[in-house]
């Protein structure tokens, strides 16, 4: 044991305050019916890719802190002390959780949507410009669904003659009538990545398999999309800190 000066106290402090606004966030998030900090970790990293991804070192700061708090041996003494580093990254992961982007923000943008009566051609041109594979179409200006790279690939198998498909007169609705109706859902843009990623685990657990979700000014179908999240989307989200 080493008497701790002010700034192992000051680190301490800083430790112990990250680490209960973690805790808090995890609340929160998780909400169950459990607040155990190592419960709430275990649960929310099965839920919660942002979880998932701390959970090591959540668990390891757990250990931590309970040396700090509960192994003090006396005013001034302490069995395990933070160092800056360790303060440092705890304060950036309570960051995180307590104020989760918008799921804007790993949304793509410029959405490419169509109207049903386009021409396929167009959007065959989309998918060699931008390299996407989904798109929303519109009718009368409201969203009636999503046109994917695979459903037209099906569609022109289905109807090839000799290795050809003439699609010089093929709208989208021909296509949108007769494919599988894709599963979306719409929300606001006020909606953070933690409710999006609630949205795609309940739509998992109805054995549904949600496409995509789209987000709009006020999650209306009749709005214009302002972008577009696919369960890859969440898979890449980069949450790593300094």
């Amino acid at each position: 044991m080493k008497p701790a000066n002010k700034q192992d106290q000051l680190l301490s402090e800083r430790f112990e305050v990250a680490f209960n606004q973690v805790h808090n966030a995890l609340r929160d998030i998780v909400q169950i019916n459990d607040e155990r900090f190592v419960v709430l970790v275990k649960v929310g990293a099965k839920k919660y890719q942002v979880i998932e991804t701390f959970k090591k070192d959540l668990e390891q700061y757990a250990r931590l802190r309970n040396a700090i708090v509960h192994e003090k041996m006396e005013v001034g003494f302490y069995i395990a002390e933070p160092n800056a580093k360790v303060v440092h990254h705890i304060e950036k992961i309570a960051n995180i959780l307590s104020r989760p982007n918008y799921a804007l923000t790993i949304a793509t943008k410029n959405v490419v949507f169509f109207d049903e009566n386009d021409s396929i051609l167009k959007v065959t041109a989309a998918i060699k410009q931008y390299g996407y594979s989904k798109f929303p179409i519109y009718k009368n200006q409201k969203c009636i669904g999503l046109l994917t790279a695979g459903s037209i690939m099906k569609w022109m198998a289905q109807r090839m003659e000799s290795g050809i498909v003439n699609l010089a007169d093929v709208r989208i609705a021909d296509i949108m009538m007769v494919e599988k109706k894709q599963s979306i859902e719409f929300i606001s843009k006020e909606i953070n990545l933690f409710q999006v990623e609630n949205i795609f685990e309940k739509a998992h657990k109805k054995k549904n398999k949600l496409e995509a979700v789209v987000i709009t000014e006020n999650g209306n179908a009749g709005e214009k999309p302002l972008g577009i999240i696919t369960p890859w989307d969440l898979i890449q989200i980069d949450y790593t800190v300094d």
